[in-house]
Order: C-alpha cells, then sequence, then structure tokens
C-alpha cells in the first residue's frame, strides 16, 4: 500500500468507528503497541502495516568472529537468530552456525580454553548496564558457571596466559572506579584473585609475556595519551615500560615477541598517526616498522610461531590488511579480499590461518580467514541480508568542504537510487566518541532511507575524529567543542551548493557524542534544519560528567574538560545544549536507554522537558531493559518505525497523525 494512503486512513480511523471502515482499511487502521518496557512519549500511533512495509529492511543480520578453536579448524562466532545476538560454532567454512547460548541478554563474544576447547569464556551484562560478568560455558554439556561477583562491578579484557590455565583481566569490583587486574584458573573460579590495584578507569591486560612471569598493561588516559607497563604475575609489582613525556603519546595494542625482549606495539610518538612499532624492554627504545605507510595502523595480531604479523591500516576510511615479516622487517598487502571494514584480526593457534570479520555497503558483517602460506581468502559465513539485493544498496563517495576557519572536513555520502529526481532531501547523520571514525560499511535499516524515501545520507568525520591525525583529534577538546559544531554549519552551506540534494530538508542525527552534536546543531542552527533526531546524547556536560560511571568520569574529562574547573564549568555551562533549549524551535526525537551507564537517561529527560516548553513537538522513547543504545531487535524494531514516522512527517512534510502520550 502507499504509505500516503496508510497515513490518510490511519487519520481517518481516529474519527471513524472501526466497523465502518473496509477490511482493507481496518488492516491499516491497526497499530503497533509499544511493548511494557517501553516509555513512549509523543509518539504517534504506529500503523501495523509500516511493519510490512519496511520489514526486508529489519531482518538482516551480521556475524563477527570470536576467535578459533584451538585445535580444529573451526571458529566461534556471534551472531543473532532471534532477539539478540548469541555464540555460535561453525565447524567447517559455510558450515551451520549452531548456537551454544539462549539468553534474553546479547552475549558479544568469546574465547575457547587454549589447550583443548572444553569450555568458553564469555561476558555479558543485563539491560545495557555495562555491568559485564564472566561466565564459563562447557561444550561437553552445555552448563554455565557464573566466574565473577555478579554484582555492579565491570569485568573483561580477558587475555590467558601461554599454559592454559589462567586468565588476566580488569574488574571494578574493588570500589566501582578504579580499574583492577585480576587473575584466576576459569576451571577453578574460587582461584580468583586481586594481582594488581590500580587508580583510575583506563586500565586492561594486553598480554602475557612467553615464559607467563609478567604481563603487559596499558593505561589508557585519553585517546592522546596512554602509557604500556609490566606487572608481575607473581606478585603484581608494577614497573613503567613507555616514558611520561611532556607531548602527549598514545600507545596502544601490545604483544610481546616469541623471545620476551620486547613487545610490538602501536604509537604515534614522533609522528601524526599510529605506526607498527616494535619496543625494546631493556632500552625502552621504539622503533618504528611502518613509516612507509601514512595512515593509522588499527588492529594488529602476531603469528605463535612470531615471524608474522597481519595488520590492517586504515587508509582514508578504507580499510587495508598487511603480512609483516619480523625476521626481514617488511611488509606486502593481501590481495584477494573484498573491499570493505576488516577487523578483529587473530591467528589460529597453528599458526597458519588467520581469522578476520569484514564488512562493506553492500555486505553485513561476516567471518573470513586467509591462509597465510597459500594466499587463500575463504568466507565461513554468508549472513542474510533479509530480503535486500546487494547491487540496489548505495556505495558511498568520499565529499570535502571547508570549514569556519578553512580547515578541509570529510565525510561520505550515500545517495539515492537515480529514479529519484531532483533535489533529494538529506539527513547528516554524526558518529559518536568524540574519538571516532565513521568508515564506509554496511548502514542496515538506514538503506530504507535510501532506497524507498530518495533520501541521500551524509556521514561526516568533523574535527576530532580519528584517522585523520592525532592534531586533527585534538582540534575539538575543551573550549574548543564548538567548532566541531561549526563543521556541520559549514557542511550545510555545501549542500546548499549541490545541485542534487535539497538544503531546505536536511534532518540531523546521531548516537552518544553524536547526539550531543545533534542537539548543539539544533540549537545553533535551527533555522538551517527541518528536525533532529538525538539518541543517548548528552545535552549538558556538566551533568553528564557528575552522573556517568564513576569509572568513565576522569576518562571524559580528559576529552570534555574537567567541570570542577571554575572557568571551565561555565564555559560548559554556557554551551549546553539544555541551556540553550530555548532555540530549538523543529520538531526533536530523542531515544535513550533506561539503563544507560555511560550518558544516564537523566540527560535525555532534563533535556525533553526543556524543549516541550517551546510548544514544538517532541518525541521520546525510552527502553527500561536498554543501555548506551538498542540492541535487543524488538527494540530495535519499534525505533526504528517511529524513525520512519519522524522522518516522513517533519523531513519529507506528510500528514500529521495524533500523538501516543499526549
Amino acid at each position: 500500500m502507499n504509505h500516503r494512503r496508510s497515513w490518510l486512513l490511519l487519520s481517518v480511523s481516529l474519527c471513524l468507528p472501526l466497523a465502518r471502515l473496509s477490511a482493507q482499511e481496518q488492516t491499516a487502521a491497526r497499530t503497533i503497541a509499544p511493548a511494557d518496557n517501553l516509555v513512549v512519549d509523543g509518539i504517534p500511533p504506529i500503523p501495523a502495516a509500516l511493519a510490512g512495509e519496511v520489514r526486508r529492511y529489519t531482518e538482516s543480520r551480521g556475524a563477527s568472529l570470536s576467535g578459533w578453536h584451538p585445535v580444529e579448524r573451526e571458529i566461534l562466532i556471534s551472531t543473532r537468530f532471534g532477539n539478540t545476538s548469541q555464540l555460535h560454532r561453525v565447524r567447517m567454512p559455510g558450515g551451520a552456525r549452531t548456537q551454544l547460548t539462549f539468553f534474553e541478554e546479547p552475549v558479544g563474544g568469546g574465547t575457547y580454553e587454549r589447550k583443548t576447547g572444553k569450555y568458553i569464556v564469555f561476558g555479558r551484562d543485563v539491560g545495557g548496564n555495562e555491568f559485564n560478568q564472566l561466565f564459563r560455558y562447557d561444550v561437553a554439556n552445555g552448563a554455565v558457571t557464573l566466574l565473577t561477583d555478579g554484582g555492579r562491578s565491570q569485568n573483561g579484557g580477558v587475555r590467558w596466559n601461554h599454559a592454559g590455565d589462567r586468565i588476566a583481566y580488569g574488574s571494578t569490583r574493588r570500589n566501582g572506579a578504579d580499574r583492577d587486574i585480576w587473575t584466576m584458573d576459569p576451571a577453578n573460579p574460587g582461584s580468583n584473585r586481586q594481582l594488581v590495584q590500580n587508580s583510575g578507569g583506563g586500565w586492561g591486560v594486553l598480554d602475557w609475556s612467553p615464559d607467563d612471569k609478567q604481563l603487559l598493561v596499558a593505561q589508557y588516559i585519553s585517546v592522546n595519551q596512554s602509557y604500556l607497563w609490566l606487572a608481575d604475575a607473581a606478585t603484581g609489582a608494577m614497573t613503567r615500560l613507555t616514558p611520561e613525556t611532556r607531548d602527549s603519546v598514545a600507545w596502544s595494542g601490545g604483544q610481546f615477541a616469541t623471545d620476551g625482549r620486547g613487545v610490538y606495539v602501536t604509537t604515534d610518538q614522533g609522528s601524526e598517526f599510529r605506526r607498527l612499532a616494535y619496543l625494546d624492554v631493556a632500552s625502552r627504545r621504539a622503533t618504528p616498522l611502518t613509516a612507509d605507510i601514512p595512515w593509522d595502523v588499527d588492529d594488529f595480531d602476531l603469528s605463535p610461531d612470531g615471524k608474522t604479523i597481519a595488520f590492517t591500516a586504515n587508509e582514508a576510511g578504507q580499510s587495508k590488511l598487511y603480512l609483516f615479516d619480523t625476521a626481514t622487517r617488511r611488509h606486502r598487502a593481501v590481495a584477494n579480499l573484498p573491499a570493505g571494514q576488516v577487523f578483529g584480526l587473530v591467528w589460529h593457534l597453528r599458526g597458519r590461518h588467520l581469522g578476520f570479520t569484514v564488512n562493506s555497503s553492500r555486505s553485513t558483517s561476516d567471518a573470513y580467514s586467509l591462509d597465510a602460506q597459500t594466499g587463500e581468502v575463504t568466507r565461513w559465513t554468508e549472513s542474510e541480508l533479509g530480503g535486500l539485493v546487494a547491487t540496489e544498496l548505495s556505495e558511498p563517495t568520499l565529499i570535502k568542504w571547508r570549514s569556519f576557519d578553512g580547515l578541509e572536513i570529510t565525510g561520505f555520502v550515500y545517495r539515492p537510487p537515480a529514479r529519484f529526481t531532483g533535489r533529494r532531501p538529506v539527513i547528516i547523520n554524526i558518529h559518536g566518541g568524540p574519538e571516532g571514525q565513521f568508515t564506509p560499511g554496511f548502514v542496515g535499516r538506514t538503506n530504507f532511507y535510501l532506497n524507498e524515501l530518495g533520501v541521500a545520507v551524509i556521514f561526516p568525520n568533523v574535527r576530532g575524529s580519528t584517522g585523520y591525525g592525532k592534531t586533527f583529534v585534538k582540534l575539538d577538546n575543551g573550549m574548543k567543542r564548538e567548532d566541531s559544531v561549526k563543521d556541520i554549519g559549514a557542511l550545510f552551506d555545501w549542500i546548499a551548493q549541490q545541485p542534487d540534494l535539497d538544503a531546505s530538508k536536511v534532518m540531523v542525527t546521531g548516537g552518544s557524542y553524536g547526539g550531543y552534536m545533534t542537539l548543539a546543531v539544533a540549537t545553533l542552527y535551527n533555522d538551517r534544519i527541518a528536525c533532529a533526531l538525538d539518541v543517548v546524547g548528552p545535552s549538558n556536560f556538566v551533568t553528564f560528567l557528575q552522573n556517568t560511571e564513576s569509572y568513565r568520569r576522569d576518562l571524559r574529562r580528559a576529552e570534555y574538560g574537567d567541570e570542577r574547573d571554575p572557568a571551565m564549568r561555565a564555559f560548559l555551562e554556557r554551551t549546553a545544549p539544555v541551556n540553550r533549549a530555548a532555540n530549538i524551535k523543529k520538531p526533536l526525537f530523542v531515544v535513550q536507554g533506561g539503563n544507560d551507564p555511560r550518558v544516564p537517561r537523566t540527560e535525555s529527560e532534563q533535556m525533553v522537558a526543556r524543549v516541550k516548553q517551546n510548544g514544538g513537538p517532541v518525541w521520546y522513547l525510552m527502553a527500561k531493559d536498554e543501555g548506551h543504545g538498542f540492541r535487543k531487535k524488538g527494540n530495535v524494531d519499534f525505533q526504528f518505525y517511529a524513525t520512519v514516522m519522524f522522518v516522513r512527517r517533519f523531513l519529507l512534510g506528510e500528514p500529521e497523525v495524533r500523538a501516543l502520550g499526549s
């Protein structure tokens, strides 16, 4: 049915008895009731017909590689068959995805015990609260055993020792704020003990030394500043491995060489970009290994025999996979890979096969492997597109524009099919982070706006995004915060200059930090947008910093500024979207998870309450069983239905209907 007619029938049904409507009209008049876990305010009734209209855009699924079986050539993946992602075993390329875990809450990944694969260690939270607990899954009988405290602590970053009888991981259980290092034999949960007591929430284990006597530990301060330490695996005594310098330097990744005399890392020491490097333990001297690649090295993994490092470089938003020979210190690009994003590199313990996940604009995520000896690339899973046709999906184009200060900003635009003529409406979708980057890939449900509504979608990488050098990352820090918002102001100018885009019909949206950007753009550029959709975005960095979980607070202060400083607090209050909410005259939709530990729901609630005073349309959707964004399919679907209605009504100008909760 034409969507305009379905809206008309719904409007009529609000005034006429159902019995006076035809069977077809009665079907169109039925609505999708929100489940009890959803709080809905201001959102119109959702026609049941809408679910059928968008169904093929809601049924795709992806598979991400979690790891290899230690003995067999089989893999562990995370994918969704029902409402949530769970762990599955795949015994051969193209083989059946055998589900292992069956929880109401998502299971993001897991790792096999390193010797025989008799059990799997995995993590799971409740309702998106991110208080991740560790569990053991016994392969023989499917029994699941809780390994950690089961309370309001965050546990994760599991690293196995080489003997295969211990794991090391980070935990906030001591006080909820500081992330300590713990060790345990998962076969004996009673062996769990605190090894290192830390101060701060940015600590994590990277690797065990070849003799299992030391741990390589990372201390994250900010995206621009981090350190590496060595911890004695018996006593917990810590030794700094990287120097504290005046200039901020980032160290990430980290794996011991097989002789234990050095570690392989990525670092931006002496460079704008993160390069693969070898750090000598004795001299503390770092030697760059990929100086000829002027891009960030995003991910790497050292083969078990220590002879080869697989790594990916982020080349203008595209992933490129390389193999590095540790003896000759030369690298070569891997051929025959599908174009897209490559991530999650992991070698099989036998060392010949490299596993990874690939995602592209025309293919959702799937697990692949590379035979390092023959160069053969094998696809293990082929996840369903849910009725979508790959060749009909839009591929992105790189765009560039000059901001208010002359700085070049880039992004990617997905354009609708050629059958949509004339100037097209635009959705600007801003990534989170802010230390993030939009990289071209599968955009899922967004394809509905492109293929069915003829809306162009732009994903900008404003200043503060990673992937363009550490100077670029710092350009939005502290009191430079609104410079990134002005980058979107300049994007409006670019849109107005394009012959195929309609600058009078622009919606801005984003999640997390992208949600803050959405609210800030709505307050500064109200006259240049048609509407705005904020997903779990901070509305005031002062209240955000006061209420975010304590283990994150200092990490976020390094980016946004310390609200305890009077001058910074005054700046944050002055620029807070909630304190400028009177400027928002265009329709606003706010989406929030009730258990969000990062951006508490109070950030959304105070924004919604304030904008309602302006008298314009305000929609609010909150899921009681979600956290920092929706992960359960039922909730994601309802959010999508409501978003489609919001886009049709306020971006495309279709008829209005009565709101739920009004």
